[in-house]
């Protein structure tokens, strides 16, 4: 595709899912906690929420040693997972999710979803978020090498999008690191726990309250404006 061509397609919105557009940040901490503590590991929930969005297999290593992930990685995200699924269904979209979906859309976005969960966790999202019509593709752990931080799961967005100028939404530091090493520009949410400033040192070029914050921002500007900082258009 030649620059004039990705220049004149709408940008790819490229969205991560946990913690932007389902509210799942904090059920995954306290699963995390259950699952170490089932195994005499005492970590305060507040240093696993910092994890939460970086690649499951780097969490073990993240918040214990590799000598704990060795020995015991698997076995505590079975654990987690395992947790989690008792607490599924207090699972929620965030507001105006879904609209925000319809709208991009409606304006000609390609739009895909960047998660390295299993296929069938990003099919239960996508049946909360009544969005099944709504977007082009979506990532799944099948799809990258190295999960986030590491740039796999955004180029496997753009490749799904097939190519094109793009953004990443996302409510966590290790979204918009993500974006920045695949030097692609990304827009932070805070539903994620993670403070204005933690999202724009990680790359974000603009911060907004919630998925809902930013589809009021819209109204009166383009994607690619919100991105660039311009307000025209």
């Amino acid at each position: 595709m030649s620059t004039q061509q990705q220049a004149e397609k709408p940008m790819v919105a490229i969205f991560d899912i946990d913690g932007t557009l389902v509210d799942t940040n904090y059920q995954h901490a306290l699963s995390w906690y259950r699952a170490l503590r089932d195994k005499q590991f005492i970590v305060p929930i507040w240093q696993i929420h910092r994890a939460i969005g970086m690649g499951s297999d780097r969490v073990v290593t993240a918040l214990l040693s590799e000598e704990v992930e060795k020995e015991h990685g698997d076995e505590l995200r079975d654990a987690e997972g395992s947790h989690y699924e008792q607490m599924a269904g207090e699972v929620e979209p965030m507001k105006g999710a879904h609209d925000l979906l319809a709208e991009l859309t409606e304006r000609g976005h390609p739009i895909i979803l960047a998660s390295s969960a299993e296929e069938s966790d990003v099919e239960h999202y996508l049946e909360l978020l009544d969005a099944g019509d709504l977007i082009d593709a979506y990532t799944t752990s099948a799809d990258v090498k190295a999960s986030k931080p590491e740039p796999d799961i955004v180029h496997a967005a753009i490749e799904k999008a097939g190519g094109g100028v793009a953004v990443m939404i996302g409510d966590s530091t290790w979204d918009c690191k993500a974006a920045s090493r695949a030097e692609v520009p990304s827009i932070g949410v805070l539903t994620g726990g993670f403070s204005e400033q933690e999202l724009t040192e990680a790359g974000a070029s603009i911060v907004f309250d919630s998925v809902e914050h930013l589809r009021e921002h819209l109204r009166g500007v383009s994607l690619s404006d919100t991105v660039s900082g311009s307000d025209d258009g």
